[in-house]
């Protein structure tokens, strides 16, 4: 059994996603799965609450000050708003650093009114407005605080990267991670939806400080951790406080969810053709399957169990819809 997402203009089906799915209870046990629950895939972005870890983990997060709101910024794929900006701008001022350091590149902000009000000022796009830009801030205070070469914060050799790949280790229980680079420069390692699900148990298991002080800062200032229309700020937010979630580039996902029976479960996906618009609708159906929303929270979360599909006009022309199939 797989999710299939249909997108469907007017009456008739336009293209179709499948996704693959698994949810994990706190000891790795498959609880359920849609398509191959070892299927490997890149966890991208998804990996960024784990990489921040280690900047908890060496002390630099608590030499430097670094606030929740700060921390909850290192963990995001954000929107490049200013409320984003401002954030990162205040670490790069604990830790005396310029954004010239910065090895993740520079792209328009995600955020459309963003976008057109850099334009309308006649101001250039820089690289605080990249969506990993409070990952590479705090990977650079970790660099920093550990002494190493700020210039060489992005390679796997470098103790900032090589601390990251033994927190994946200590996490996982695995080794010998395939690592590709990422859009933003930064290493990032292949593993299995499985690990993937393993890994956001444990974000939100509350069993490890490190990551508890992660999930609390991402829970408590979801905005931050992406913004303006985002499913992942829309969802934190409807769940008050008890489920995080991260998106990752190719259209992964990682989901934590504290069940009201006390225990908790982490779940991964990936749309296996790597397409954004099938995530939040497959989402939803498999958070449905699992009965893991409250009648409220899905309320809240409506809009997202069926897209709909405006043209340039803002005409409907069409929605999104996911259902499991044999």
């Amino acid at each position: 059994m797989v999710i299939k997402c249909e997108v469907h203009r007017n009456t008739e089906i336009e293209s179709v996603h499948q996704v693959y799915g698994v949810a994990v209870d706190s000891n790795g046990k498959i609880l359920f799965s849609s398509g191959d629950p070892h299927y490997i895939t890149c966890i991208r972005s998804s990996l960024k609450p784990f990489q921040t870890s280690v900047c908890v983990e060496t002390g630099a997060a608590d030499a430097f000050g670094f606030t929740d709101k700060e921390l909850a910024v290192m963990c995001a794929s954000h929107n490049g708003e200013k409320i984003h900006t401002s954030t990162i701008s205040g670490i790069l001022g604990k830790i005396d650093i310029d954004s010239s350091y910065y090895k993740c590149g520079v792209h328009s902000p995600y955020d459309k009114k963003t976008k057109i009000t850099i334009f309308r000022d006649g101001k250039d796009f820089n690289p605080l407005h990249n969506n990993c830009s409070g990952k590479h801030a705090g990977m650079l205070a970790t660099a920093k605080h550990l002494g190493c070469n700020l210039n060489e914060y992005i390679q796997l050799q470098n103790p900032v990267q090589q601390k990251i790949v033994s927190a994946l280790e200590q996490y996982t229980g695995q080794s010998g991670f395939i690592f590709g680079t990422d859009g933003c420069s930064a290493p990032t390692p292949f593993m299995s939806l499985h690990s993937i699900a393993i890994l956001f148990q444990k974000l939100a298991s509350g069993d490890y400080p490190v990551l508890s002080r992660l999930y609390d800062a991402m829970v408590t200032h979801p905005y931050l951790v992406a913004g303006r229309k985002r499913f992942d700020t829309d969802f934190m937010e409807a769940m008050s406080g008890r489920a995080v979630t991260k998106v990752g580039g190719e259209a992964v996902r990682g989901l934590g969810i504290r069940k009201k029976d006390g225990s908790v479960i982490g779940i991964a996906l990936k749309v296996l053709d790597g397409n954004q618009r099938a995530n939040p609708v497959a989402t939803m159906l498999l958070l449905g399957q699992l009965k893991l929303l409250t009648e409220s929270e899905s309320q809240k979360l409506e809009k997202y169990e069926k897209t709909k599909l405006l043209n340039h006009r803002k005409i409907h022309v069409g929605n999104i819809t996911a259902e499991f199939e044999d």
